[in-house]
């Protein structure tokens, strides 16, 4: 885990790819895509469904390090409509009734068309940015805010090492500049997109069970 301190407040970056805001007791995540795994198989590319429960597995750890009482995810918590089987359907609610956490979800582009069915699944959704104290959480990054912008979307990812030791991890990505810091994506199965760290860039790495800075 990594602690970082903005003005004043503590956040931490934890390696199961979440962000702990503890004065608020609660956990920030971004880009879990439930059902991407199913959306594929409808398309009869054979992708495992223990994707998902991996990701909420992960999740579960995660509420467990920390006691949170909060989840804030940070906006496409499901793929595609047709990858909301029931098994998926299952799985969430599941999650939120043993953990009992308050879940809160701003709308990503791939959840905006899911408003009316979101809303039935426990979780409060929001369509546009919302301030949370000193912290500003959107899906997609914002050109300007008040405060300081958590968001995601980006999928942030760094290369480290060269030739065949190369490796491509995901990373919290802190942009201080831009008083900004972008969530990896959270689920088992999505894509990254790689970012540079520069003098005013900060990409926490995220390895097994540990957070590293670089930049």
């Amino acid at each position: 885990m990594e602690t970082l301190v903005i003005h004043d407040q503590s956040l931490e970056l934890l390696p199961e790819k979440a962000a702990h805001l503890p004065d608020q007791k609660a956990l920030l995540i971004s880009d879990v895509h439930l059902g991407k795994s199913e959306t594929f198989q409808r398309f009869g590319i054979p992708i495992s469904s223990q994707v998902n429960q991996a990701t909420l597995n992960r999740l579960r750890q995660a509420c467990d390090r920390t006691g949170a009482q909060q989840l804030f995810i940070l906006g496409d918590l499901f793929h595609a409509k047709v990858g909301m089987v029931d098994e998926v359907i299952d799985s969430w609610l599941k999650f939120l009734a043993e953990t009992q956490l308050e879940a809160h979800l701003i709308l990503g582009n791939h959840d905006r068309g899911l408003l009316d069915f979101l809303s039935q699944l426990s979780v409060t959704c929001y369509t546009t940015p919302i301030d949370f104290g000193p912290w500003v959480l959107s899906h997609e990054p914002l050109p300007m805010s008040s405060g300081v912008n958590i968001c995601g979307h980006i999928h942030p990812c760094v290369r480290i090492g060269r030739g065949s030791d190369r490796l491509r991890l995901p990373c919290f990505y802190w942009e201080k500049q831009l008083n900004r810091l972008t969530l990896p994506s959270f689920g088992e199965f999505t894509g990254g997109y790689d970012v540079a760290i520069g003098h005013h860039a900060t990409a926490y790495v995220v390895a097994e069970d540990v957070v590293t800075p670089f930049g």
